[in-house]
């Protein structure tokens, strides 16, 4: 079995969107660990801000299949795909890591780069998994976190009930 951390954020609907996709997920792959909700401004677009979180889960899915499987979620709650990269979301739901898997194949790339780039990634990731050594790097996501400089992105919690 296979541990995996996503990453999931909206700033369109945002609550609903982040209460619907951890529903799915739930049903889906059971037992869910779920970080805090936390809100951040967009990031290399002027929109709305994010509530954004991590979510470690147990599968026996390959890499492929839990991507597949995102991608659905994500288009169940009208994710769109043709406009700019940097855009609003009603949902954008990004696979982190997949045990200690390194891969960079098509636009799949494992450890996601987003850890160590962005607070709303790093900090809800560092939360759920503070002892988690990142593949690549070879420290914890508590370690990255502190090393992180905190003071260049707006983040902080958020009162969310995110229980299934």
């Amino acid at each position: 079995m296979a541990r995996v951390y996503l990453s999931l954020g909206s700033n369109i609907n945002r609550e609903q969107n982040i209460r619907g996709a951890l529903h799915e997920l739930h049903k889906l792959y059971g037992t869910l660990t779920i970080s805090r909700v936390f809100e951040s401004e967009s990031v290399g677009f002027e929109g709305d801000a994010f509530y954004n979180l991590a979510v470690g889960l147990d599968t026996d899915d390959d890499v492929l299949s839990i991507n597949d499987t995102i991608h659905h979620i994500e288009d169940q709650f009208g994710r769109v795909r043709s406009g700019p990269r940097f855009s609003s979301r009603t949902l954008d739901i990004d696979l982190l890591l997949y045990d200690e898997l390194i891969i960079k194949q098509g636009k799949l790339e494992l450890p996601r780069d987003e850890i160590t780039k962005n607070a709303f990634v790093l900090w809800p990731l560092a939360e759920i998994a503070p002892e988690l050594i990142h593949p690549v790097l070879g420290i914890s996501m508590h370690e990255l976190w502190q090393q992180f400089d905190q003071a260049s992105q707006t983040l902080y919690p958020v009162d969310f009930d995110s229980s299934i």
